[in-house]
């Protein structure tokens, strides 16, 4: 029987929990499998770049943060998953040596209109080092069972069996760019980036969640018959982090034709967080999810005069065209050097 439910949590209320130490080799192990930028897999070359020193990725923070709210409280709840972020801020960098914990507040607190046997609880959680400075915010809401009601099965999404068909066909490519990275100046706003698919399989859905999310649906495929989702399906945060790998190969690979042209590609530093995250369904095995990206504004940096900002609308189709990731990101982006 769960400990925590609905019930428990009040508005207003906190908690406080986990102790992790992060080494050098967890965040390039990380970034190897997620975010293979520089200044993620070394220190020397990191010191080069726009961070100036070896730090984990983003994706990594919130993947951390997530683990510990598991073990914090999530894995003793009726909980059933969250339906997506509403906004992630990334404060400061996580680095080798952080002793990293967590705590949150309990922001709101709502019966489900369409579930009587589920709450719907919006949180604020901190991950922070051990001077307690945090390294990033997250709020989003919570699904979690009320008291009473744990005898009552859950009534399973509507799932869509993969065919194995492979994902959604690429958008008609176009006439080909002049500049395939430019600077900051020339990032045209409308740009759609096809970033790849990626078929997601049973055990790297398991292993990422027995590491970062190990709630039952993402690790026991029989427990997950018995869940809201009905089968193992893969954690959101590894959605996520997959759609970043995705984006830096497509970024590299995109660095490398235009120095094949004899053009000087743009760098990019990290990004200072995103917003509205929406998991809009479930990432199942075997289901091939295409990542696209789409620039949609730009502004210069107020903080960096050599760099600009750049937004995206970055999203995740299924081998159906069905959407069932969605986010809105920001990176900063080189400016073409001064004469």
């Amino acid at each position: 029987m769960p400990r925590y439910h609905f019930e428990d949590f009040e508005p207003g209320s906190t908690m406080a929990y986990g102790a992790v130490e992060v080494t050098a080799d967890d965040i390039v192990a990380f970034a190897r499998d997620f975010d293979p930028q520089v200044f993620h897999l070394d220190a020397a070359a990191a010191r080069e770049t726009f961070a100036g020193e070896l730090i984990g990725s983003g994706w990594h923070t919130c993947a951390l943060l997530m683990r510990m709210i598991a073990d914090g409280f999530i894995l003793d709840s009726a909980s059933q998953g969250a339906p997506g972020i509403e906004e992630v801020k990334w404060m400061r960098p996580l680095r080798p040596g952080d002793r990293v914990s967590a705590r949150h507040t309990v922001l709101e607190a709502r019966a489900s209109k369409s579930r009587p046997d589920l709450g719907l609880v919006r949180f604020r959680f901190e991950i922070v080092n051990a001077a307690g400075e945090p390294l990033a915010t997250q709020t989003n809401w919570i699904m979690i069972g009320r008291r009473g009601m744990d005898g009552v099965p859950a009534a399973p999404l509507a799932r869509t069996p993969a065919t194995g068909e492979g994902a959604e066909p690429a958008a008609p490519a176009g006439d080909p760019p002049e500049h395939p990275f430019p600077f900051f100046e020339s990032v045209a706003v409308g740009t759609v980036n096809e970033l790849g698919s990626h078929r997601f399989g049973a055990d790297e859905i398991v292993r990422f969640a027995r590491a970062f999310d190990p709630q039952r649906f993402h690790v026991d495929a029989e427990a997950a018959r018995g869940s809201l989702f009905g089968a193992l399906c893969a954690s959101g945060w590894h959605t996520g982090a997959l759609w970043m790998r995705h984006m830096v190969e497509h970024r590299r690979a995109a660095a490398e034709a235009a120095r094949a042209r004899g053009l000087q590609p743009a760098s990019l530093g990290p990004s200072p967080g995103f917003r509205d995250l929406k998991w809009l369904k479930p990432v199942y095995v075997d289901d091939v999810i295409t990542y696209r990206s789409t620039v949609t504004d730009k502004r210069a940096s107020a903080s960096r005069p050599d760099w600009g900002l750049v937004f995206n609308e970055n999203t995740g189709h299924n081998q159906h065209g069905e959407l069932v990731f969605a986010f809105q990101g920001c990176v900063f982006w080189e400016r073409e050097p001064r004469s």
